[in-house]
């Protein structure tokens, strides 16, 4: 099975203070330690668990700048077997959209049975798997946390839903899948694997290899622009109810409908 992961490189937030500066126009980038994206870090483990069972192959592919060459490297020293950089000037800005379409040309470079990208990353949205699935016209599930492959055109998929209940679909392939935190354990990375990639050779692809204009991508192509960031003024703080079970309910409920909340 050939599969593509898509990988970003993001502030790690157990090691950075994240903080926004001055004009709130983004956070303060100076200083910071970057690292991989946490849900694309358990979809490229997903990815290298499947192929040691049915065997094939692993790419990760990263839109970003030339610093974004080293979570490819990461995975790749992780065990994925190829690593692909899209980069361009070009690119700088694109909103949700236009990342789904650079990465629906590096799709179309190659061959695949199986796209992964993680539930989300750094700026929460969450999109950029469903438009690119939409996008490939391919099937897609979000929030996936259980996989199986029943044969090489089928696989039974588990859904994190509400109620920490899990829907379990049949999808074919070709087919998109967004993965959630706790599918697996990723593996621990060593320095033997990150010297083993640190001198493979990682093409980098910008908007002429991938046939894409400049003009539709990029911040002049995007439809959804960012324009603040604030952080939420702190509120009173928490009331702890004390008691059994039964005496927290009825405070409880006193408490609703003192606020409101229910009549």
């Amino acid at each position: 099975m050939e599969i593509l992961v898509c990988v970003k490189r993001v502030p790690d937030t157990a090691e950075n203070e994240i903080e926004v500066n001055r004009d709130g126009s983004d956070i303060e980038r100076d200083d910071l330690v970057y690292s991989v994206n946490e849900w694309d870090n358990y979809a490229v483990e997903e990815a290298i668990q499947i192929v040691d069972r049915v065997g094939g192959s692993v790419t990760v592919v990263s839109v970003g700048d030339e610093e974004s060459e080293e979570v490819v490297r990461r995975e790749m020293a992780m065990g994925a077997n190829n690593g692909i950089l899209v980069s361009d000037d070009a690119f700088e800005g694109s909103d949700g959209k236009g990342i789904a379409a650079l990465l629906k040309g590096a799709v179309e470079k190659g061959t695949y049975d199986l796209i992964l990208t993680g539930a989300q990353a750094d700026d929460g949205a969450g999109q950029v798997g469903g438009m690119l699935a939409a996008m490939l016209d391919m099937t897609y599930a979000s929030v996936v946390n259980y996989i199986e492959v029943l044969d090489n055109r089928k696989l039974k998929v588990g859904r994190e839903i509400e109620g920490g209940n899990v829907e379990m679909n049949e999808i074919e392939l070709p087919c998109v899948l967004s993965i959630q935190t706790g599918i697996n354990e990723p593996r621990y990375v060593g320095i033997r694997g990150i010297r083993k990639v640190a001198s493979v050779d990682i093409p980098v692809w910008g908007s002429s290899e991938l046939g894409i204009d400049a003009a539709s991508i990029g911040e002049s192509g995007a439809k959804v622009k960012r324009v603040d960031y604030f952080v939420p003024e702190l509120g009173e703080g928490a009331e702890i109810l004390e008691g059994s079970m039964e005496e927290i309910a009825d405070k409880l409920i006193e408490l609703l409908k003192a606020k409101g909340g229910i009549k």
